[in-house]
This record gives C-alpha cells, sequence and structure tokens, in this order.
C-alpha cells in the first residue's frame, strides 16, 4: 500500500464548526472532509491545532511525521503511515456502508465489531464490556456514573497518583466539567458541576519531592484513607494507578485485595490503566477482580491521543442494569454508539449523533496494537529491555539529565512489562535543577530546527526535531517547582524495528538507539548553551 502524503492537511474550519460544533446529526457529507481535520474532531479544546505550527497541544500534527524523533508515547505521538493508510480506507468503507444505511447505523455497527477486534488483541473474555469514549478523562467520568448507579450517591473518589495523571482528574473525579466544550461540542463552564455526578474527591499524591521518589507509605495511605471515608458513611470509588505518567503503579494489588475484602460493597475499584503499560494477564487479572479498568489506544500504543474505553466486567455490568438511573449530565460526554449494543436502556438515553473523530482515532489505535501483537513476544521482550538498558546508560552518564526512578513491574517478570518503557529525568545546570518554566522550555526547544544558532557538529544535532514525554510538574519544599521530562519505549518502536530476518532487527534497533543519543545530545546542548533568556524567545518565536 502506498503511503499516504505527510503534508499536514489543514482547513480553516473543523467538521465540528461545520455541524454547529457538534450539536446536530452528523451526515454523509461530514465524512468528506480532509482527513486531518476529521482526526482531530470530535474531542475538546486540547486537540485544537496551532494554526501556524499546525500541531496541537501535545506536539502532534493530523498527518504522519516520520522525521520527527519521537519517544513521546507517555503523552502522545503522531499518527504512523501505516495507522493514516488505514483511516483513510476505514472512511472509504464507511461511505459505501452508509449508501444503504443511515451513518450512525452504519457507524454503530462498524463500532461494535471495534469491540470485538479490541477483545481479541487484548485476549480478553467475549463477556468483557466496552464503553468507548473520546479520551481517558472522559471514560473516568463514564466510570463515575456507573459507581454512583451501583453504589448510590454517596460515593466519595479517592485518587491515587493524583499527582501523575491526566490534566483534567481533578474535575472529572468531582464530577465537574473539566474543559470548555465536550467532545459532543457542548460548550460549558469549566469547574461547574455536571448534573448527577458532582461530589467530593480526596488526592494521594505518589511523588515524594524530598527523595525524588515514589512515597514508601502509599498503600498505608490508601487503606487508612478508605477507612475514614467509610467510618464517616461514605461510599468511595478508589482510582488505583498502573501506570502513572512517570511509569509508576500504586497502590499494589495486595492492598486492593485488602480494601475489596474488608469493605464488600462499600468501595468500587477503578484502575486508571490509559498508559497500556500492562499485559493482557494483568488485564484480565483486574477484571477478575471486579475493577473498572480505564484504557487508551493512545499512549504505549501510539495510536492518536484522544482514544478512551471503559472495560466492565459481567458481575459490573449486570450490577449497572439494576441499580440506580445514570446521572443525566453524563449524556453531554456520551454517544449511543459508546455503549454495548446489550446496554439498550443506556443506548436508547443516549443521543445517536456519530463522533467521526473519535471512530477514526481508535480505528488508528486499532492497526497499531494489532501489529504491536503480531511481533513474537521473545523479540517484543528483547526490544524493550534493550532499548531501556541503552536509555538508562545514557541517562546515567549525562551531566544535565538527572534520572529519576522508573517503574518496577516485578510481579511482571516474565512479560515485557518486567522492564520499564518510561525513563523520566530533571535538567540540571551545574549541579542545580532547571525550574518548571525552564524545563518547559526546554522541552518546546527540542520540538524546533535550531540549526541555524549553532555551527559544525552541533548544528546537525541541534537541527533534530524531538518530541518526548511533557514536563511532569514535580513540588518541592521551600524551592521552586521543577519537572520531569520523559524518554518513553512505546509499541511502535518495537513495531518498527522488528523483522524475520535477525540482522536487519538488530540493525533497527541500533538505530533506534541512534535516535535516542540523538536527543539526549540535543536536550544536554540546549541547557548547556542557551540562557533562560534564549530559551524563552525560541518559545516566544524571537
Amino acid at each position: 500500500m502506498t503511503p499516504p502524503a505527510t503534508r499536514p492537511e489543514l482547513s480553516t474550519s473543523s467538521a465540528a464548526d461545520r455541524r454547529g460544533q457538534g450539536t446536530a446529526t452528523t451526515g454523509l457529507r461530514d465524512l468528506f472532509a480532509l482527513l486531518g481535520d476529521l482526526l482531530i474532531d470530535g474531542g475538546d479544546t486540547r486537540l485544537s491545532l496551532d494554526r501556524p505550527w499546525g500541531r496541537n497541544a501535545y506536539g502532534c500534527g493530523p498527518s504522519p511525521a516520520p522525521d520527527l524523533v519521537c519517544f513521546s508515547s507517555s503523552t502522545a505521538s503522531p499518527i504512523s503511515e501505516r495507522a493514516y493508510a488505514r483511516v483513510e480506507l476505514a472512511r472509504e468503507r464507511l461511505m459505501h456502508a452508509a449508501i444503504s444505511l443511515p451513518l450512525d447505523e452504519a457507524l454503530d455497527r462498524r463500532t461494535e465489531e471495534m469491540r470485538g477486534e479490541l477483545r481479541g488483541h487484548l485476549r480478553l473474555a467475549d463477556d468483557i464490556d466496552i464503553i468507548f469514549s473520546p479520551s481517558g478523562t472522559d471514560a473516568q467520568l463514564h466510570a463515575l456514573a456507573l459507581v454512583r448507579a451501583t453504589l448510590g450517591d454517596n460515593v466519595t473518589s479517592v485518587i491515587v497518583g493524583s499527582d501523575q495523571t491526566g490534566s483534567g482528574t481533578a474535575a472529572s473525579a468531582r464530577g465537574r466539567h473539566f474543559n470548555a466544550r465536550t467532545a459532543s461540542g457542548l460548550a460549558v463552564t469549566r469547574e461547574a458541576p455536571i448534573e448527577g455526578l458532582s461530589g467530593d474527591a480526596v488526592f494521594l499524591p505518589l511523588f515524594d519531592a524530598a527523595s525524588m521518589q515514589p512515597r514508601s507509605d502509599i498503600d498505608g495511605a490508601v487503606l487508612e484513607t478508605v477507612e475514614a471515608l467509610i467510618r464517616g458513611g461514605r461510599n468511595v470509588l478508589l482510582q488505583a494507578m498502573d501506570a502513572s505518567k512517570l511509569g509508576w503503579r500504586a497502590p499494589g494489588l495486595a492492598c486492593l485485595d485488602e480494601v475489596a475484602r474488608r469493605w464488600p460493597g462499600r468501595v468500587q475499584i477503578v484502575v486508571d490503566a490509559c498508559q497500556m503499560r500492562l499485559d493482557p494477564n494483568r488485564l484480565r487479572d483486574h477484571l477478575d477482580r471486579g475493577h473498572l479498568v480505564l484504557i487508551s489506544g493512545s499512549k504505549f500504543y501510539g495510536g492518536p491521543a484522544f482514544s478512551g474505553a471503559l472495560l466492565v466486567s459481567r458481575d459490573v455490568a449486570a450490577a449497572v442494569r439494576y441499580g440506580h438511573p445514570i446521572a443525566p449530565g453524563l449524556f453531554g460526554y456520551v454517544n449511543r454508539s459508546d455503549w454495548p449494543l446489550a446496554w439498550t436502556d443506556l443506548r436508547a438515553c443516549s443521543a445517536p449523533r456519530a463522533n467521526i473523530g473519535q471512530w477514526l482515532r481508535w480505528e488508528a489505535a486499532l492497526e497499531e496494537i494489532a501489529a504491536y501483537h503480531a511481533v513474537p513476544e521473545v523479540f517484543r521482550r528483547m526490544a524493550i529491555r534493550q532499548l531501556g538498558e541503552a536509555i538508562e546508560s545514557l541517562l546515567m552518564l549525562s551531566p544535565v539529565l538527572r534520572p529519576l526512578a522508573t517503574g518496577s513491574a516485578a510481579e511482571q517478570a516474565t512479560s515485557e512489562f518486567g522492564f520499564p518503557t518510561i525513563f523520566p529525568f530533571a535538567l540540571q545546570r551545574d549541579g542545580c535543577l532547571l525550574d518548571l518554566g525552564e524545563t518547559q522550555a526546554v522541552y518546546r526547544a527540542l520540538q524546533q530546527d535550531l540549526s541555524d544558532r549553532f555551527s559544525g557538529r552541533d548544528a546537525a544535532v541541534a537541527g533534530r526535531e524531538c518530541l518526548i514525554g511533557q514536563p511532569v510538574r514535580i513540588d518541592r519544599d521551600g524551592a521552586p517547582p521543577t519537572a520531569a521530562l520523559r524518554l518513553c519505549i512505546g509499541a511502535r518502536e518495537v513495531t518498527e524495528a522488528w523483522c524475520d530476518d535477525v540482522t536487519t532487527a538488530r540493525v533497527n534497533l541500533e538505530a533506534d538507539i541512534d535516535r535516542i543519543a540523538d536527543v539526549v545530545a540535543k536536550t544536554e546542548l540546549l541547557v548547556t548553551n542557551l540562557s533562560s533568556q534564549d530559551l524563552r524567545d525560541i518559545c516566544h518565536g524571537n
């Protein structure tokens, strides 16, 4: 198949604009919009493009960017040429299907097929229900609504790793609008209560700023917090982290089992697995325990940002059907095709509008998921281990990049996720950590061609456009906040290195390691040779 053009497809208005911000039913003509516009449609303002630059807030455009040095899967990745080709084909097939069926019905059928495809790739049982959503944050609202439907309205959310989860979680955990516009195109007031979902939340950070390590008392803090809430007459939505922005897991499975044992019927565990850095065995283990699981098709798998889903086991789904009504405010965040076909009551209450962007992003994600799991597991383990060892070595040898703790996955030693895939680091100059603002400036400067500011070999290094994991804020007692950047191994590093010829595969992995070294070299060049004012000028186009 001929790869699609890599030039960004941009127009002056998105498909949502032409539909009146998504409030009208989608028609067949919307499928004829520029494919790049469709891929950023059906989300919120985080997907909006900076038109002169052609990229969104995550540094990604709507078209493939093969020249971008990209190790950013903990945040977002630009769509691959392979996935872009699938999206083009999927749109063509839906156009043909919509000739004989209404578009929303044709999309509904295709969405149900995608549920089966996703179950197959992740080796999930047929009775696991999948609720699609535009983003992981939207999926958190879906989870909150289901928990309130089963446990009642007196639910308090407890968010573990609140300092390493999505930016909208502080609002979504309390049942509040997390953006000024929903993915359905409805204008809302950020932080305003969502009808039927508004409530309290307790936030438990995971980072110990004094030691620059994960806090060691998190399991005890979880048990104490849940016990106090139950004693006060509250039921609990406990959101666990598997894994966080820095690749950490908390609390441990033993702690989650203790919570379930001590307070049956009072606590529903929701696992934030949106990073998707866990193997199918661990994923099934969560579901077998009755946990709701938040996932995404972006992050590790490298699909375009804004493809979320909630996995629901049979027992939890049955409890929802016989529980309280779903909060009315949720229906501004859900479309009929998001619900499985068997959830007839909720589908009947939902608008039949078609979210074309969400569907296309999941088509792209499924292509990446299928490609990754087609690679032999022994190669996946080997590639992730070798790439990780190379990153750790480069970080340890760098005078500028200060490595932080990576995630531990000792319970999965036989899986590729027994090795870390997110490598966080702070930046330092003359032994002092850079503050949050300067770290953010370095992150943005890495994405630009700065060859004209240097000469010789440095110019070649500075000319590489590099995308890595966004800064994660770190608050420190008595000092300005700093931040951790992240070098990430994603599925596409493995998929694109794989070849059944051993020599070729080895060469491909060595090329990946060279690209990682380029990122480290450019980061060191920026921190060592550019002042804070220089970096600010670059970020403001001066």
